[in-house]
């Protein structure tokens, strides 16, 4: 481990969780006073930066750079393609899947700008469909777009520039040697800073969906001391997974989650209203498609509409936090693909499943609430957590609830395993200057670390707090977002300049 980067996070967790814990009030308006900020006068920032990410991803797709290994000419692929597609979900998507994908349409089914401006009444089939879009909108291409350029940028600097695999390196082009000093352990501490702290803000609050399945099986009840007792339990899962590396734990529960999630969501096609849902998905889809480019630019300038600060700057902001640690596990599983290989799988291929998932998920529970009164609307309004039981109760097969809740209860539990090991790796290899094989021993320790930070939070009440920081964390790495967008560019037309013939044929076309 390198002792500067070590010793620095561990002072920096130190210290945020001390000075959160002393006193959560005045904390909590701190950081909300900073995202206050951020959503308030930074928005069209952040409509920028996941913009850029997404267009600089679609034109590195047609580009002449497509052949370009992200590795040595020689380096072959370390993963299957089904096994490396499992891992990219792991990673960037997990758990969120199965309660948002319930949670969020039913949110926005009650009314949201986008419905409004087209002048659809809240609360009916025309109002499921938007609903389902922007549900697609913000976990769609706009968010794994800053995933492509991460991703690539540091497999591209690791593996063809042997550079640390860690987010310095995808500033080689600017800072040069220098990414070994000050600058470079800067960069670094901000992602090592969002990675631990995503870690334990995802597991704090993804054990409430976690303990209400356990209560809905009648295993446990939903209080504190059983959501600590579960954080411990899938955190020692998560550090036994991250101790066995990303060929074997990583691999193996990734592959499991996919299966399990597709047998799920087709339990929801096919004892949902599958008429109702199907049409509510391919109408979702096709909107989406349609307008995801005005949607994407588009800026809510009235101060008193807070929908898009609560939703879509929300949703930018946690993207980019995500993207280094993210982009350095998709990057760490994908030595040797081509550009355009990464591309095509890292934008296209969960962006699809999203929009199924979104519309089959979303359509199933408007379709038990608009027709079989399931009251999934009230259940999300009090627990967001609920929402996904209401909506399995609401189907009608009573002797069937009790197995499917089993199953989501499960791939909750699993999902965040995965998040949890996947991270704990990530994080391991950038306090060892691009390791991708940390001491075990490191491994266990940091593991261990996210869990007890996110217990410490639980406890003291500071998981929101945390939460909004990590919003706060974003600001400096969309600028440095923007930063690998340039450094890419640069690099690509210096190592890979067009054939002299292609020239000779465009000068030859401009002539005539």
């Amino acid at each position: 481990m390198n002792t500067f980067m070590a010793v620095g996070s561990m002072v920096m967790i130190l210290a945020f969780v001390l000075y959160t814990v002393r006193d959560v009030d005045a904390s909590s308006e701190v950081f909300s006073a900073g995202k206050n900020f951020i959503i308030g006068s930074l928005d069209w920032f952040y409509v920028l930066v996941v913009n850029a990410a997404l267009f600089f991803s679609v034109w590195l797709l047609f580009s002449r750079f497509g052949h370009v290994k992200l590795g040595k000419e020689e380096d072959e692929p370390d993963f299957s393609t089904f096994s490396w597609i499992a891992m990219l979900f792991s990673a960037g998507l997990g758990s969120g899947l199965i309660y948002w994908g319930v949670a969020e349409p039913m949110f926005h089914i009650q009314g949201n700008p986008f419905a409004e401006g087209a002048g659809i009444a809240a609360g009916g089939t025309d109002a499921a469909v938007k609903a389902v879009t922007v549900t697609i909108f913000h976990w769609g291409f706009h968010g794994w777009g800053l995933y492509v350029l991460a991703g690539m940028s540091l497999a591209y600097f690791a593996y063809r520039h042997d550079l640390p695999l860690t987010p310095r390196a995808a500033l080689y082009p600017i800072l040069k040697e220098r990414i070994y000093g000050p600058w470079g352990h800067l960069v670094d501490l901000i992602a090592v800073f969002g990675t631990i702290f995503g870690i334990a803000t995802s597991l704090g609050l993804g054990i409430t969906p976690i303990a209400a399945g356990l209560e809905r099986l009648g295993w446990l009840e939903n209080n504190l001391t059983n959501q600590l007792i579960l954080v411990a339990i899938i955190t020692v899962m998560g550090t036994a997974s991250a101790a066995s590396g990303v060929g074997k734990g990583v691999r193996i529960l990734s592959e499991m989650n996919v299966l399990f999630s597709l047998g799920l969501l087709l339990l929801f096609l096919i004892l949902g209203p599958t008429a109702f849902l199907l049409g509510v998905t391919i109408s979702g889809i096709g909107d989406y498609l349609w307008n995801v480019v005005p949607m994407g630019f588009k800026i809510i300038g009235d101060p008193e509409n807070q929908w898009q600060s609560w939703w879509t700057i929300f949703y930018w902001g946690w993207w980019i936090a995500w993207c280094p640690f993210v982009g350095m596990f998709i990057a760490r599983v994908s030595k040797g693909r081509t550009i355009k290989e990464f591309c095509l799988a890292v934008l296209f291929v969960p962006v699809t499943v999203v929009m199924v998932w979104m519309g089959v998920f979303g359509g199933a529970a408007a379709g038990v609430e608009l027709f079989n009164e399931g009251a999934v609307v009230d259940a999300v309004n009090a627990d967001y957590a609920r929402g996904v039981f209401q909506t399995v109760a609401g189907f009608g097969y009573d002797w069937l609830t009790t197995p499917i809740n089993f199953l989501i209860t499960l791939l909750l539990i699993s999902w965040f395993v995965t998040s949890s090991d996947s991270g704990t790796l990530v994080m391991c290899t950038m306090l060892s200057m691009g390791d991708e094989n940390p001491p075990v021993r490191f491994r266990i320790f940091w593991g261990l670390s996210a869990g007890v930070v996110a217990a410490v939070l639980m406890l003291a009440g500071g998981l929101s707090a945390l939460q909004t920081a990590s919003i706060v964390a974003g600001l400096p790495i969309a600028v440095i977002v923007l930063l690998m967008i340039y450094g890419m560019v640069k690099t690509l037309h210096e190592e890979h300049p067009r054939p002299d013939y292609e020239d000779k044929f465009e000068l030859e076309f401009l002539n005539r």
